[in-house]
Order: structure tokens, then sequence, then C-alpha cells
């Protein structure tokens, strides 16, 4: 009888319209030391529908970490985080803001929301590679996610 733990990667959501934000992401969390899966998409309600397993995502699983950027063309990521922090089947999943804005009310509103993290993203590109190993070494690395 083999007693060791089964492994399974991280399943990750990141929910961004930024194509380049996307791929240096992507192109970050494929370098990590601990095994995950990142799927993207480009707006709010795709990632509910994602979220959802509905239309083209019926067959995904469910992410164990999303990342969400605020500023999405029509549902945008507040909407997002306050649809799946009010559903019993999605609200333990951490959600981290990754987004361009400073604004002191989006910050606000994202914690109020229970958002697990907010991180501003860099303009510059080395900042913005070393925001991205730093999320990916405290969430994939140090954080027991819900239902590894």
């Amino acid at each position: 009888m083999n007693s060791s733990p089964s492994y399974r990667p991280i399943e990750i959501l990141l929910v961004e319209d930024s194509p380049s934000d996307a791929n240096l992401t992507i192109r970050e969390f494929s370098r990590a030391k601990i095994a995950n899966n990142l799927h993207w998409v480009e707006n709010g309600e795709e990632a509910m529908d994602y979220l959802r397993s509905q239309g083209e995502f019926a067959n995904v699983l469910r992410p164990d970490l999303i990342l969400l950027d605020l500023n999405l063309p029509g549902m945008d990521g507040r909407e997002v985080l306050a649809e799946v922090k009010a559903d019993a089947d999605l609200k333990r999943i951490p959600v981290v803001i990754l987004t361009t804005s400073t604004d002191e009310e989006d910050v606000l509103r994202s914690y109020n929301l229970n958002a697990n993290c907010y991180v501003t993203k860099p303009i510059d590109i080395h900042q913005f590679i070393h925001v991205i190993q730093l999320i990916n070494e405290f969430w994939l690395a140090a954080v027991k996610l819900p239902g590894e």
C-alpha cells in the first residue's frame, strides 16, 4: 500500500484583459517550482462562466486561486469579486486583486468584498516580473490553499 501523498498541480485562473500582462504572468508562473496550471480569460463574463463550468468551460477544474484585474471590459473585476464572494460554492477560493489601480476606494472596496490581497501592478516591466514572482512564491509555496 502506497502511503505517500498524491499531489496535483495548483489550478489558477487569471482574469486579465491585457495580453502583454497576461503573457508575462503566464511566463513567470510557468517558471514556478510548484506545479500549476494557469488558465487565462479576458473578461468578467468569461471568468464567471469558467468558475461556474458553463459553456466552453464545462469541463474545467475549479481554480485554487484567482488572479483578478479590476479594470475589465463589460463586467469588471469588482463585479466578479462581489459575485465570487457572495456565492457559497466559490467564496473560499482566494482572490488576489492584481491591477493598475492605486485608488484608495478600489483598495477599500476590494477588501470590503473579501479580496484576499490587493497588489498594484508596477508600470516597469522588471518590477512587474518581480511582483509576479512574489505572488508566485507566496501563494504557491507558502500558503495552504483550500482543496489542496
